[in-house]
């Protein structure tokens, strides 16, 4: 599944991404490090998690993903790897509900790419995979990922206290979510309409050019420098990084 408007696509994590996204991961480390999930101390005598490789991180999306738990996605601008968006979490019966976690190269931030990123996805998962309900879970530390969703008009529902393991402790963290009513005609023609400034914002901060933050939502751990959160996108807050 590729989803694309304008310079940004959305597109499956591939084997052969392993290159350009150890480069993107490890240039942006300190800008990621703070907002990336992280493993709790093992119980004693209980043996102590190790990170995954690439490869391992990338058979374990496409397993989940083929288990239809998880849609994880490489973001490409203007044709090169910036950044992974997840959503994973997914539950279907009566909940019919998932969470999204992302991270984006800071070389990028600034340009749009995560509010289109975002939402891309959850049109996809409002319309062709038909959940109901999207959240993404994020620090109140971090402003500029809160940013993102909030020019985006996610609602605020929230705190949960100590709620995901990021950069080596439990962390409070925001909840913001959308259900299918609220955007009828889709959250990326409201995104466009949000940019042009053709419609009242959803939020007050739901300008063009406005920071994006390094990492958002929560993922499942990442690869190989570090687990990301999902377990972020990729999640906890940002990507982790495998190990070599």
């Amino acid at each position: 599944m590729v989803l694309t408007d304008g310079e940004i696509t959305l597109r499956p994590v591939r084997m052969r991404d392993q290159r350009m996204w150890r480069e993107v991961n490890q240039r942006n480390r300190d800008w990621l490090r703070p907002w990336e999930a992280t493993v709790p101390p093992p119980a004693p005598g209980a043996p102590v998690a190790q990170r995954p490789t690439y490869r391992q991180m990338v058979r374990h999306l496409r397993a989940e993903a083929n288990a239809g738990r998880m849609l994880p996605f490489a973001i490409e601008y203007r044709g090169r790897l910036v950044g992974q968006l997840t959503v994973a979490g997914i539950t279907w019966g009566s909940m019919c509900s998932g969470h999204i976690g992302y991270w984006v190269d800071r070389e990028v931030a600034g340009r749009g790419v995560m509010p289109t990123a975002v939402a891309l996805a959850v049109d996809h998962c409002f319309g062709r995979v038909g959940l109901h309900r999207v959240e993404v879970c994020i620090r109140p530390e971090n402003r500029p990922s809160r940013r993102v969703v909030e020019k985006l008009g996610f609602r605020e529902e929230g705190l949960r206290p100590r709620y995901l393991h990021i950069d080596g402790a439990w962390r409070d963290h925001l909840i913001y979510a959308l259900t299918a009513e609220e955007i009828p005609d889709g959250l990326l023609r409201r995104w466009h309409r949000t940019r042009s400034g053709t419609s009242g914002n959803p939020s007050a901060s739901g300008t063009a050019g406005t920071s994006e933050g390094p990492a958002g939502g929560t993922e499942e751990p990442r690869g190989p420098e570090g687990p990301g959160r999902q377990g972020g996108s990729e999640t906890s807050e940002g990507p982790g990084a495998p190990e070599k």
